[in-house]
């Protein structure tokens, strides 16, 4: 796994405190997934906002025909981070409303934009990869290859359904 880290007295040390961060290159644990994303880090006291932009493309495998094709990456990012731990501020479980998901630094003193980036990019992947609208691979199944009979399945022949 790669190592892009960013430190919170960095992005504090910039005008504004807003850091830009620009990426260009693989996300490793993902089949040939080259990405390019640009990042502005900022500092709203407690709290660090990353913003931005990803473009590229991974190598997933059809679910249906298991032949490989390209899918492409294009989205935005929005994360919030809390300097310090947040346990103590929600000791109780409590609901989270829409813009309320917060990564909790914990205290560490660094941003691992790296991982920031993989999660992203996983969670944009579809559920079900699918290489083509017109892929229809192994939704027919021919007599022959249900065989071998299932005698236990012999008592849904004789089911009458009335309408």
């Amino acid at each position: 796994m790669s190592t892009e880290k960013i430190l919170i007295e960095d992005i504090e040390r910039e005008p504004d405190k807003t850091l830009h961060y620009e990426f260009d290159g693989e996300i490793q644990e993902l089949d040939n997934c080259k990405i390019t994303a640009e990042l502005d880090l900022k500092s709203l006291g407690d709290f660090i906002e990353a913003k931005g932009h990803v473009d590229g493309a991974v190598t997933l495998e059809c679910d249906r025909c298991l032949n490989k094709f390209d899918y492409k990456l294009d989205f935005d990012i929005d994360e919030t981070y809390a300097k310090h731990s947040l346990y103590d501020e929600y000791a109780q479980e409590v609901e989270l409303q829409p813009g309320q998901f917060i990564t909790d630094l914990n205290g560490e003193k660094e941003i691992d934009i790296y991982d920031l980036l993989y999660q992203s990019v996983i969670l944009q992947l579809p559920n079900k990869k699918v290489c083509g609208i017109n892929c229809n691979e192994g939704f027919f199944v021919s007599d022959e290859e249900i065989k071998p009979h299932d005698s236990r399945m012999d008592v849904f022949k004789n089911i009458k359904i009335n309408n």
